[in-house]
């Protein structure tokens, strides 16, 4: 496995995409269309793409059928992107499915070079070896989150029979554009003919063009706060409480053992996903599956507690609009005396902008770096946060453990109230679950 992780992880970055499908597809062709071999539930927006996933996939599983789950990018191994039936793929499957691939995914390579192109890259690679897994397994459903955008997304090659789009905000403007507009686009294209949207709260502009390609592709389309939505939650021991109006029908008391209201938005999503696909949106699910499979939902990395004495949250919030939804989950969920911020960005971001976000959060920051080679300096990432906290409520901390260490003796002041928050990147996050031991593989299951 380790060769096999060195060979994919010498091909192009996720960072660096080919806005094109016609390598993957190309391999597809050559594979026979696994990807047409099972359903497709697809998800794309900016912000809550993995936890829908999770919600979704674990509903699906809670009603008996055997699942498929891709999502992206992954913690601490890669293998927990494909998850069969909730479980990371095994070793042997995940190398079966890359060896039977990857004399196709050559022979694409060859043609691709030969014509002064690129081989197929590391995203595009996983996607692959993805549907061939599922293909072989096989699986009832895959619930499938988009890498990046949609109309070019690998994962597009599949045909979602139910298109659902969370939140859609500014991000990876390099890649998509640096309005809403046209980052809506890109990721429209998700949705296709015969298809059932299903579409999260978005700004005016944004949901308008997600009806237009609706239409334009003979989809039907439900919206949020029409067709489903929130009815009541209540911040609860552990979670929240919920009642969610779905597409057939309402579900009263649902334990949510995340936090934050868009974690509620998220589950008024996946619910109104899967009526979608199993009924056309015109057949309740039974309300104890729901209950049961919302009560074994997690999150990993998305407001998660992994250490206690003093408490150290980790959250992969990664732009404004994800920090903005983070900080207000903060407030409404933990009541600490003091907060103190582990923060690392990385140079792509808009981390000005996150900063702001945090600025009324934290009673101090720890600026440093994670062990991404596109993090921001500490040193220029410090400059940033000094001109928003002043000079009094910023340190820079060259090392992640150093900082994080220095970090909880700054909570530790705070008493039994006092606690760490680590966020800005995925990255960071990993980084620091690996530190405090919490990238144990029971810990990365549904």
């Amino acid at each position: 496995m380790a060769q096999v992780t060195a060979d994919i992880l010498a091909r192009s970055p996720e960072n660096v995409v080919e806005p094109t499908l016609d390598r993957v597809a190309q391999v597809m062709d050559l594979l026979g269309h696994p990807q047409r071999n099972f359903p497709t539930i697809h998800l794309t927006g900016t912000n809550g793409k993995t936890s829908t996933t999770r919600m979704i996939e674990r509903l699906l599983r809670e009603m008996g059928l055997k699942t498929g789950r891709f999502t992206s990018p992954h913690l601490h191994d890669m293998r927990e992107r494909i998850s069969i039936a909730g479980e990371p793929v095994s070793a042997e499957r995940f190398l079966a499915a890359y060896d039977d691939v990857m004399p196709f995914v050559q022979m694409v390579d060859e043609t691709s070079v030969a014509a002064g192109g690129p081989r197929i890259t590391y995203f595009e690679l996983l996607v692959i070896v993805a549907y061939a897994v599922f293909s072989d397994a096989p699986v009832d459903v895959a619930v499938v989150e988009v890498g990046l955008g949609g109309v070019w997304d690998a994962t597009n090659v599949a045909d979602g029979s139910v298109a659902v789009v969370t939140p859609i905000a500014i991000d990876h403007t390099r890649l998509l554009g640096d309005n809403l507009i046209d980052i809506a686009t890109e990721k429209a294209g998700i949705v296709k003919s015969d298809a059932i949207a299903v579409l999260g709260v978005q700004e005016n502009e944004v949901m308008q063009l997600l009806l237009e390609r609706a239409d334009e592709v003979g989809a039907s389309a439900q919206v949020e706060g029409l067709a489903f939505g929130v009815l009541e939650r209540e911040v609860a021991v552990g979670g929240q409480l919920l009642s969610v109006r779905g597409l057939a029908g309402d579900y009263t008391d649902v334990f949510l053992p995340v936090f934050g209201g868009f974690q509620a938005h998220n589950a008024a999503l996946a619910i109104a996903a899967v009526e979608a696909f199993v009924g056309g949106g015109e057949q309740p699910l039974d309300q104890d599956v729901v209950r049961a499979a919302f009560a074994d939902v997690t999150s990993p990395g998305r407001l998660e507690v992994v250490r206690r004495s003093p408490t150290v949250l980790v959250d992969a919030a990664h732009n404004p609009a994800g920090v903005a939804a983070m900080a207000e989950a903060v407030r409404e969920s933990f009541t600490f005396h003091r907060l103190v911020g582990v923060v690392a960005v990385l140079q792509e971001k808009d981390a000005e902008a996150m900063l702001e976000q945090l600025e009324p959060l934290l009673d101090h920051i720890v600026v440093s770096r994670s062990s991404s080679p596109r993090a921001i300096r500490p040193a220029r990432l410090g400059e940033m946060a000094v001109e928003l906290f002043g000079e009094d409520r910023v340190t820079v901390v060259e090392n992640l453990p150093d900082a994080l260490d220095l970090a909880a003796g700054l909570a530790d002041e705070g008493g039994m109230s006092g606690a760490v928050l680590a966020t800005g990147s995925i990255t960071t996050v990993a980084d620091v679950r690996m530190l405090l031991g919490a990238n144990r593989p029971e810990d990365q299951h549904s």
